[in-house]
């Protein structure tokens, strides 16, 4: 089994987060609802067998994809494999800093996932093949971060006020306001929105709503006893059937549902 991580330094590290690769982990079960969470990332898959995306209520086949895929912000749950002895490198981007990386707005590819060539072109399979002929994870990692200087070195341009957003929203998601915070930014609410809806995929009550979905997660995995119409005003919520109601959208399960689950990875739920 194999583990590990890297992080960039400058310039990609401004834009992301981590490559991280395992390989070999294993699962008690065959089948994650990942929840949405603010990212985007780019998954290079070190076998040959097509990875598919299920339906969500049905557990149905209703993508698949292959070697090198994108998937960007999501404001639904999303059933994937749970990895059982999978091989794979992902990238994933800082949160909001994706754009750079893809050739079109960030709203094109939210709640979707495209394989790499029908983006970029055959760039990334490409990159693939090198990968495969290395067998030291430190070497890949090396092999990925000088392939994306090389390509997108020049496009690398940072956007300060979708960054100070993306900041805010997520330090303290139970305290923001949009409104007040497009004062500070000082454009026009709708002018904002759509800058940012093209920068990171969704707008920014929609981003909003997820750091606060994460929040609440994050909490409900602390607490012993929980107090569920406290906790939805801790973590922002305007009432209680609010939260129940966007905690039921982004996962499928009302808090307390969620609550009763074991889940080894925050984020992931078994289901199958």
């Amino acid at each position: 089994m194999i583990q590990q991580m890297h992080i960039p330094g400058p310039p990609l590290g401004h834009f992301i987060r981590f490559f991280y690769y395992y390989e070999g982990v294993p699962a008690d079960h065959k089948v994650d609802r990942f929840l949405p969470n603010g990212d985007t990332g780019i998954l290079i898959d070190f076998h040959d067998t097509p990875q598919f995306i299920y339906d969500n209520n049905t557990l149905k086949e209703i993508q698949s994809c292959h070697h090198v895929w994108a998937s960007g912000v999501r404001t639904e749950p999303i059933t994937i494999p749970a990895g059982n002895n999978a091989a794979m490198m992902v990238i994933m981007f800082r949160k909001g800093a994706a754009a750079p990386f893809f050739p079109f707005p960030m709203d094109e590819i939210s709640d979707c996932v495209f394989d790499a060539d029908l983006i970029w072109g055959p760039g990334f399979g490409e990159l693939r093949e090198v990968l495969l002929a290395e067998k030291d994870v430190r070497k890949r990692f090396a092999l990925v971060e000088a392939f994306l200087i090389d390509r997108f070195r020049n496009g690398l341009a940072e956007n300060a006020c979708v960054d100070f957003a993306i900041g805010e929203m997520n330090r303290r998601p139970d305290a923001v306001s949009i409104s007040r915070m497009n004062q500070q930014i000082g454009y026009s609410q709708k002018h904002f929105t759509e800058m940012f809806r093209r920068r990171v995929g969704v707008t920014p009550k929609a981003y909003l709503k997820i750091m606060r979905f994460q929040h609440a997660i994050k909490r409900i995995a602390e607490t012993a006893e929980i107090d569920w119409a406290a906790m939805a005003a801790e973590c922002g919520f305007y009432d209680q059937s609010h939260f129940i109601n966007d905690f039921k959208h982004f996962s499928g399960f009302t808090p307390e549902q969620y609550s009763r689950i074991q889940t080894d990875y925050q984020n992931y739920v078994p289901v199958g």
